[in-house]
């Protein structure tokens, strides 16, 4: 599943890429090993409004009871969105598999080939994919992640009699992209 899983990412990231933007951070929630679905994290203000967003995307993990959880964001956009520094690769799409016991960083570097540059001034390009370095258990994350991660796991506490749609409906509402599975679409 796992490889599955990075070649939708880099699909996703290579064809956002070529019409001159990078796709936003998303989070895949798996149960006892089955995909709920993937979550991209709302239009965002730069700023606390990006990290409170991007630590948001755990809601439907934890409404789901998640047992491991899939990440994926690019460095330099989360830097900038969040006025945080570049730490680590740039440009590199990063992606980070964790459980409640940690976590291991993925990252995949790579160079911007430039296809074509818009009258406004946007530039499509296409990813020239690097060898991704080892997997790094533990690696470092930047803060929001960091905080998904950690409330990924954590159990929402909502007075309702159906805690995951509930999380769902308010979360489309604040704008975030909801793909469902099929087991978990309601």
């Amino acid at each position: 599943m796992w490889d599955a899983l990075v070649d939708v990412v880099k699909n996703a990231y290579t064809a956002g890429l070529g019409e001159g933007t990078v796709p936003r951070p998303v989070i895949m929630p798996l149960v006892r090993g089955e995909l709920v679905g993937l979550i991209w994290v709302r239009p965002l203000k730069v700023g606390e409004d990006a990290l409170t967003g991007i630590a948001e995307l755990a809601n439907i993990a934890a409404a789901a009871g998640a047992d491991e959880v899939l990440l994926a964001w690019e460095t330099h956009d989360v830097a900038t969105a969040c006025q945080l520094p570049i730490v680590g690769l740039a440009p590199c799409l990063n992606m980070v598999l964790a459980t409640p016991g940690g976590h291991v960083l993925h990252q995949f570097p790579y160079t911007e080939q430039l296809l074509a540059r818009s009258p406004e001034g946007w530039a499509s390009v296409a990813p020239d994919w690097r060898p991704a370095p080892a997997p790094q258990p533990g690696g470092e994350l930047a803060p929001p992640i960091q905080a998904a991660v950690n409330f990924a796991f954590t159990p929402i506490e909502l007075n309702d009699p159906d805690p995951f749609g509930a999380t769902v409906v308010l979360m489309e509402e604040h704008g975030y992209r909801v793909r469902l599975t099929e087991a978990f679409a309601r």
